[in-house]
């Protein structure tokens, strides 16, 4: 014999599937209300970076590495007019919506700075918190990218592209930093330090 749900069980189904279906009522309908919202997160994103990579030129120590985060700070400001050119070209109000995942990659770059001390160890920590956010943005312009060739818009899939490929160079050229210097000054702080641990005197044990 087939089980009968009881009317409990059914009333339980119903709101749980209702839940499942409800939505915002500004919620993404389509392809290209979800392309406008991502640009909107990645809009967002641009400029709060505007205001984060300042922080990490000030706590990095490397002129190489100073120096690649100058010149990407200018390109992302770049980007920024960038995002509103295709917003315009969209004939949409360039408007911008909190990127959580930006704010939290912002806030471990953020903790990695204050729970490192200044130094080699320091830019090695800035290198990897600012090629997470690269990372982030690759895949995002990536993305936007297709959605926007998808949606028939060519003048805005080559905007994006074109960010989207000072993004990977941005991500080779911090690649290019660590590998060849940062990494490796960092690795040899740790064996000085555990050299001059192994060459300290053990403590006297006292007599009793």
């Amino acid at each position: 014999m087939k089980s009968v749900k009881s009317s409990s069980q059914n009333g339980a189904a119903s709101s749980a599937k209702g839940k499942k279906t409800a939505a915002k009522s500004d919620a993404a309908s389509g392809l290209r209300d979800l392309f406008e919202d991502s640009l909107k997160d990645i809009y967002w994103a641009e400029k709060a970076l505007t205001k984060a990579i300042p922080k990490m030129i000030k706590n990095a120590t490397s002129e190489e590495l100073v120096a690649a985060l100058t010149d990407h700070l200018e390109v992302t400001k770049n980007q920024v007019a960038r995002v509103e050119q295709v917003f315009a070209s969209l004939g949409v109000k360039a408007q911008a919506k909190k990127c959580a995942a930006m704010e939290g990659l912002v806030k471990e770059a953020e903790e990695i700075m204050s729970e490192t001390e200044d130094g080699v160890v320091r830019d090695a920590g800035i290198i990897s918190a600012a090629q997470k956010v690269e990372h982030y943005e690759i895949a995002t312009y990536g993305t936007l990218a297709a959605f926007a060739k998808i949606l028939n818009e060519t003048e805005v899939a080559d905007l994006l592209m074109e960010t989207l490929n000072e993004e990977k160079e941005a991500d080779d050229k911090l690649s290019e930093v660590a590998e060849t210097s940062i990494n490796v000054e960092a690795a040899a702080e740790d064996t000085e330090e555990d050299e001059e641990e192994e060459a300290a005197p053990a403590p006297k044990s006292r007599k009793k």
